[in-house]
């Protein structure tokens, strides 16, 4: 519970204690404090007793940790029976993005041979400009349409 609290903070907050509350009543504050924390531990532990009661046998193994997304997700994907691990092995997404931009640049990878043949020209090759039109010249600006 305490386990971020380093060796000088203890000390600080045990003479805090003292001057506060006094030599005399330190005894009976902590034994309250620790008093009001196990009955706090067992409100908690009865409550998660219930839950589990009233969800059912299906849910005998529930932990209030797994509603953390987190753990939950990992949970899963450790679970062998959904074979959700065959999956993300078979999916190679270097493979994939590699094929993907040898399409768009117009080369044939070696996975995609057998694959429709794009023409040999570079996609960029393939959008021409009208003829008459200079490289330097812009098109005319038209206010209205933006």
């Amino acid at each position: 519970m305490f386990n971020d609290i380093g060796p000088l903070e203890l000390v600080t907050l045990i003479v805090l204690a003292v001057l506060v509350f006094g030599p005399d009543k330190l005894p009976k504050v902590i034994q309250d404090v620790t008093r009001t924390l196990r009955k706090i531990r067992e409100f908690s532990e009865s409550a998660k007793q219930d839950i589990r009661q009233e969800l059912g046998p299906e849910f005998k193994d529930f932990e209030f940790e797994d509603l953390n997304p987190k753990t939950f997700i990992r949970k899963q994907l450790d679970n062998e029976d959904l074979g959700l691990k065959e999956i993300r092995n078979g999916f190679d997404l270097k493979k994939e993005m590699a094929e993907v931009a040898d399409a768009v640049q117009g080369r044939e990878s070696e996975s995609s041979s057998g694959r429709v043949d794009m023409s040999k020209k570079p996609v960029v090759d393939m959008v021409k400009k009208p003829e008459g039109a200079a490289r330097d010249e812009r098109p005319p600006f038209d206010a209205d349409a933006t």
